[in-house]
């Protein structure tokens, strides 16, 4: 059997796996507009295994495998050969055809599915969010038996909001946020937990769940509802809240009895692949997993803790991070899961910026911030760069700040300031620094920042050229992508794998939220193929070194442990693996 998400692949970008999933997603949503039956659970089922797949599709087409992934059959394994092959399907375009309204885009309407999406078509002719907010400020919804004044009143607030909306919310967005609302419910007797996607530390989500449990209530319920940042409540009860906060993101609040904690946040942190393997193992252990616990008939013998369940099911405790069903569930069962890499560990960071070029902070200050999170090292990498926007060091400044550096660590205790650049590889693979300015320091990070869209073969030779450079250390935030703003830079992995670990060179996961570059899946391709790592901030205001988080939690999801990451280690040991 394949073994998604685990097997190591072509090493390719996974664009491809992109574009199937949303046309599978697609189809299941035109087929549910029709009413068919059973048909869109199987195509979601099968987006649902492409988007978790953590090798590029193409792999395992060429090798006559897909129809050994989960969730998809024979038909369906066709129409994703279909789409390899051509770059479309002929089924999508034609259901397209047939389904005459705008579907994506009145998806975003919060309430509106297929099925209703449907319904206005037929009743009203409604084919967009134009015709939706006309029918709805002319109360044409009402007329619809089921809708009513209400959901017109509904529809046009969240036609508002969503104008406001673009896309999903960054992690690093999201988590400080879900963190601020778990602070302001938490009280003596009460038990709140961040949940969903959010817990599993994905790099974006769509709304924040958060899990509670109370002596009241109705009183926690009433609390969350009129928080300061409640744009609109749109559900309130005893055991289920949502509301929408100004700027659009949607939280939704769960409050479960004491007894079933543990079960209910297994069951709400997901994923949802990972939840039914899960009950899978409990069928077959004669028990019945659910929300509310582990019973064996009508006995909960586990439910109040997750460690409790796991430990019923013959299980390890899983991490949340690694709940994708992607071979963490027999891992734990054989006792083979990774020792994770803890959030507390990195002892420094070796890229950040300070106002020698676009950074906000001193090197001091910088400095100092960090000791202040407990690191022991730090990397000034200040861009040496031709690009005039960034104010890049050159020669002559670069001597100078290693001598500012000098001064600094003088009066300094406890934390020690490594003297490094980030430099920009050019084009044809050569860096904008010159040899003689890169071997007077400690710490070099080799990064594209510009000419995104080259081939894939000369990209990879790119970024190989600069890694075979004596005096290159890191290779900085690798695919160059930016989430939501740009796609990953088209690269082949294996080759870049392998002159990692062939030149000694570390890849970087970069942590700032609006890259996490490397990402989860190629940290985990990039551990199988025997790479080293750098957790690094690229923080250009000391705030920002907060965001290691975000990379441990990367590297957590491509099941890398403390080992595997060195600037973990202390100063002294660091300094030996940064000599080539």
């Amino acid at each position: 059997m394949l073994c998604v998400g685990l097997c190591r692949g072509h090493g390719e970008q996974f664009t491809k796996n992109v574009e199937i999933t949303k046309i599978l997603n697609d189809v299941a949503d035109m087929l549910e507009m029709q009413c068919v039956e059973f048909k869109p659970q199987a195509y979601r089922r099968a987006a649902r295994t492409i988007e978790a797949l953590g090798e590029p599709v193409e792999g395992l087409y060429s090798a006559g495998k897909l129809d050994e992934l989960p969730g998809i059959g024979p038909s369906i394994a066709k129409k994703i050969a279909e789409i390899i092959e051509t770059g479309s399907l002929k089924y999508h375009q034609e259901l397209k055809k047939k389904t005459p309204v705008n579907l994506e885009e009145l998806l975003t309407i919060e309430g509106i599915g297929p099925k209703t999406a449907g319904l206005l078509y037929e009743k009203l002719g409604i084919k967009s969010l134009a015709d939706l907010e006309r029918a709805a400020k002319l109360h044409k919804l009402r007329e619809i038996k089921g809708l009513g004044p209400r959901t017109e009143e509904n529809v046009l607030e969240s036609l508002e909001l969503a104008k406001g909306r673009k896309g999903r919310t960054l992690l690093g967005t999201a988590y400080p946020l879900a963190e601020s609302i778990c602070k302001q419910l938490q009280k003596e007797g009460i038990k709140v937990e961040i949940a969903g996607s959010l817990r599993r530390m994905k790099e974006t989500i769509g709304d924040v769940d958060i899990l509670a449990s109370a002596m009241d209530p109705n009183d926690l319920s009433n609390e969350f509802s009129k928080m300061p940042d409640v744009a609109k409540v749109l559900e309130q009860g005893e055991t289920k809240s949502s509301v929408l906060l100004q700027g659009g993101i949607q939280v939704d609040l769960r409050i479960v009895e004491a007894g079933s904690f543990g079960s209910a946040l297994m069951y709400f942190t997901g994923s949802k692949d990972h939840n039914i393997a899960l009950r899978k193992v409990a069928i077959a252990k004669g028990f019945k997993l659910n929300e509310y616990g582990l019973f064996k008939g009508e006995t909960r013998v586990a439910g109040d803790d997750e460690e409790g369940v796991y430990h019923q099911l013959g299980l390890d405790y899983i991490p949340p991070e690694l709940r994708e069903d992607q071979g963490e569930i027999e891992a734990a069962r054989i006792h083979e899961l990774p020792t994770l890499i803890p959030y507390d560990s990195l002892q420094g960071d070796l890229q950040m910026h300070s106002t020698w070029s676009d950074g906000h902070r001193t090197i001091e200050e910088m400095a100092r911030a960090a000791q202040q999170i407990g690191h022991s090292y730090i990397a000034i990498t200040d861009h040496y760069s031709p690009i005039p926007v960034v104010h890049g060091l050159n020669t002559r400044r670069v001597r100078e700040q290693a001598a500012e550096i000098d001064r600094v660590n003088q009066d300094l205790r406890g934390i020690r300031i490594l003297k490094g650049v980030e430099v920009d590889i050019a084009a044809d693979g050569t860096l904008t620094a010159e040899n003689d300015v890169l071997r007077e320091l400690d710490v070099v990070v080799a990064s594209i920042h510009s000419s995104f869209k080259q081939t894939k073969k000369v990209m990879t030779q790119r970024i190989i050229a600069a890694m075979e450079n004596d005096f290159v250390n890191i290779i900085g935030h690798p695919t160059s992508r930016k989430i939501n703003q740009r796609n990953p830079c088209e690269i082949d992995m294996d080759a870049l794998f392998d002159a990692s670990k062939r030149t000694g060179t570390f890849l970087e996961v970069n942590a700032s939220p609006q890259r996490l570059d490397l990402n989860d899946a190629t940290v985990r391709l990039a551990l199988e193929a025997g790479c080293k790592l750098a957790i690094d901030t690229d923080a250009h205001d000391k705030e920002e070194l907060n965001n290691a988080r975000f990379g441990i939690a990367v590297a957590r999801r491509g099941w890398a442990t403390q080992a595997d990451v060195i600037n973990t280690r202390g100063r002294d040991e660091l300094e030996k693996l940064l000599k080539k």
